[in-house]
């Protein structure tokens, strides 16, 4: 468990432009079991800084574009333990991965980064990756 005090700006960087924070797994279960007829982008925040320093900046950029996900969520990992573990429960097949971002069309998950495919990539990079899932999906 990380402080709140180190966590919070990472938290609000995403919560300052529209993310839903979750913190337990029903705010999680409803958040997706509740999507029919919308895209929902569903983020692992992390502390880690190699991959999410990139992914924060990467994911908001992202949102700059005609077509977007309906909804934003977030859950933060090593802080909001249990909403992370059931959040991952949808992204199975896919192992744990920190940061990581999902993204769900009528509660399915369609789309998914895991850490290896953030870390090392540039913010413009995440952000392209995720646009073209957009231009998809939503």
């Amino acid at each position: 468990m990380y402080p709140p005090e180190l966590v919070q700006p990472m938290k609000d960087d995403l919560t300052n432009v529209g993310f839903n924070q979750l913190t337990s797994t029903t705010e999680v279960d409803d958040m997706v079991q509740n999507s029919e007829g919308e895209t929902l982008l569903m983020v692992v925040n992390s502390v880690c800084g190699c991959a999410a320093r990139n992914m924060r900046p990467g994911v908001k950029l992202s949102l700059n574009n005609d077509q977007t996900p309906t909804t934003l969520a977030t859950v933060f990992a090593g802080v909001d333990g249990e909403a992370t573990n059931q959040a991952r429960k949808y992204f199975l097949p896919y192992p744990p991965s920190s940061p990581s971002i999902a993204l769900f069309k009528d509660g399915k998950l369609v789309h998914f980064l895991e850490r290896h495919h953030i870390e090392g990539g540039t913010t413009e990079m995440i952000a392209e990756n995720l646009a073209q899932a957009y231009k998809q999906f939503c």
